[in-house]
């Protein structure tokens, strides 16, 4: 069998078995599709079974060169992994030679968050007056008071809306379901976009349960949020670069510093692994140092 029909096959697992959205899959086969072409660049005529250990180090060898940083590299590696894994299921291969491969040791990088005051005065900022002001209000007090990705957001369906009991249903990466709390300004804040301002935009076909829409009636883009975000910020002078995601992990280390349960963190962010979580516990340095100076025998 050809590459190609590997490829075809591995993609059809993502996508059945494994219930991975486009964008992943498609960054799945682009990054099989670099190890592809280096083979063909370096004129190796080898079959997945009769590549060697030898040839992933000269293939990591080659992007490093190539100037991908080690974020970059660590995620290739990890593609062509999942793929060897899935060649080895189903016996197009009897071993597996990128388990010996060695990933590019990564710095776990603390994501950039904000303070309470700074999201009060980045929402506080919105002129509530005009329509589309009312809309983005209600999209960032779901995106901080529930902690959504940018595409769940914009997703929400006014059908898992269960505003009566405090809950909103989501859909996360690769299709997974979700339960997440909702608080009352964020209740408040949806009730006042859907009964005053959703009810008189020209809905389009198919965006009926669509729950932010745009004027002409059709669903949010991601980039749209991006733009509302930069304006609030510039209309206080805030200073760092912020993005929807920047409301996430502010949500998470809000709720961390609180004294939440990580396990319950865990599974209103949708991470599938608490170590994605665990990241968040390393984020209040000043208020780790201030406890061990007040209370360690050897700082008094």
């Amino acid at each position: 069998m050809s590459w190609q029909s590997y490829i075809k096959g591995f993609k059809s697992y993502l996508r059945l078995e494994k219930s991975l959205s486009d964008n992943t899959v498609q960054a799945y086969l682009r990054d099989i599709g670099k190890f592809v072409n280096y083979l063909e660049t370096e004129s190796i005529k080898l079959n997945a079974e009769e590549i060697k250990l030898e040839h992933f180090e000269g293939f990591v060898k080659a992007i490093n060169e190539l100037g991908f940083d080690a974020q970059s590299q660590a995620r290739i590696i990890a593609g062509i992994r999942a793929f060897y894994r899935y060649l080895l299921m189903e016996d197009i291969v009897s071993e597996n030679p990128t388990e010996l491969l060695t990933a590019p040791k990564l710095s776990r990088k603390l994501p950039d968050t904000l303070s309470v005051d700074e999201i009060n005065a980045l929402v506080d900022s919105i002129d509530l007056s005009t329509p589309q002001g009312v809309r983005n209000r209600a999209m960032l007090e779901v995106l901080y008071g529930c902690g959504l990705r940018v595409s769940e957001m914009t997703t929400l369906k006014i059908s898992n809306l269960f505003l009566d009991v405090d809950f909103i249903k989501v859909i996360g990466k690769g299709d997974k379901e979700r339960l997440v709390p909702i608080g009352s300004q964020a209740i408040k804040y949806i009730n006042m976009y859907k009964n005053e301002v959703r009810v008189h935009v020209p809905v389009q076909k198919g965006e009926e349960d669509f729950l932010f829409l745009n004027r002409r009636g059709k669903g949010l883009k991601r980039m749209y949020v991006f733009l509302v975000i930069k304006e609030c910020a510039a209309k206080i002078g805030l200073q760092k670069t912020i993005s929807p995601h920047t409301f996430r992990h502010s949500f998470a280390t809000h709720l961390i510093e609180g004294g939440a349960d990580l396990r319950a963190v865990q599974e209103m962010l949708g991470h599938a692994s608490i170590t994605t979580t665990e990241i968040y516990t390393h984020l209040d340095r000043d208020y780790l140092r201030s406890t061990i100076m007040q209370f360690h025998p050897r700082y008094k």
